[in-house]
């Protein structure tokens, strides 16, 4: 696993963990604009472009980070975040370390398993995968993903990247995971966040996420699709961070004299 990082030199870390099939520029200007006041660090989750390592399974990304968090930024964070895939593995890290992060951000992620789609998806992909590095059918598929246009070419590029294997590797595991029952037991504050143009299945998940998380809360976005919040809106979504990292500074004075360090 390989890490970005803007804003080193702040005290509070905020990490952000990307979708399935994107990468660290899914949140490269949120980034941007959080760096003055924060150390944001982006990880390449494994069987990703640059990543360096194939993909195995969303509890082994949940280590890693975990892993990489208490080795360079004191065991915890201020904020964790993350988008569909990145959104799950983000659970996973809650459901292992309660108390790893003040509060959490949780956008697009499925928690209702669907055996029979993972099933599909290695025939489906055995007869489209050589589509995803056919350029326009690149274009097709990054407007359903309501990718913004300047983030195409990195879209693109890392979408040839990426090995059949670990496509369908980390499609099969986002498509029948399930939030351990320790999640109940999750310290943070965690913000469930979901489109409201997302699928059935996506606001359900929302909602079963939101049960077992009383104290946090639910978000529906009025008019956005899947992931459309992070991917499209940066700007929005970094004054949502902002408010949400201000009001866990708050509720955890003792984080305003911490110092992280990310070597």
């Amino acid at each position: 696993m390989k890490f970005r990082e803007y804003g080193a030199g702040n005290a509070d870390s905020i990490v952000l963990l990307h979708g399935g099939g994107l990468s660290w520029w899914n949140y490269r200007r949120a980034a941007e604009l959080l760096q003055d006041e924060y150390h944001v660090v982006l990880p390449v989750l494994d069987g990703h472009a640059g990543s360096g390592r194939p993909f195995t399974s969303i509890a082994a990304n949940a280590a890693d980070i975990i892993a990489f968090i208490d080795e360079h930024l004191g065991g915890s964070v201020l904020l964790l975040g993350g988008l569909s895939l990145g959104g799950q593995i983000a659970l996973e890290i809650l459901s292992m370390r309660s108390g790893i992060c003040s509060c959490a951000v949780v956008e697009s992620a499925c928690a209702i398993p669907s055996p029979l789609t993972r099933a599909l998806i290695a025939p489906v992909f055995g007869l489209s995968f050589g589509l995803t590095r056919n350029r326009r059918f690149a274009q097709m598929q990054a407007a359903s993903l309501h990718i913004p246009q300047e983030l195409f070419e990195d879209y693109y590029r890392d979408t040839c990247l990426i090995q059949k294997a670990d496509m369908i590797a980390f499609l099969k595991e986002s498509t029948v995971y399930s939030p351990r029952g320790a999640l109940r037991s999750c310290s943070a504050d965690v913000h469930v966040v979901v489109g409201e143009k997302e699928s059935k299945k996506m606001l359900q998940s929302a909602a079963a996420l939101h049960a077992m998380l009383p104290a946090g809360t639910m978000t529906v976005m009025p008019g956005l699709h899947h992931g459309e919040l992070s991917i499209s809106n940066a700007a929005r979504y970094a004054d949502m961070l902002k408010r949400i990292a201000a009001a866990g500074l708050q509720h955890n004075p003792s984080r305003l004299h911490q110092k992280t360090c990310f070597t």
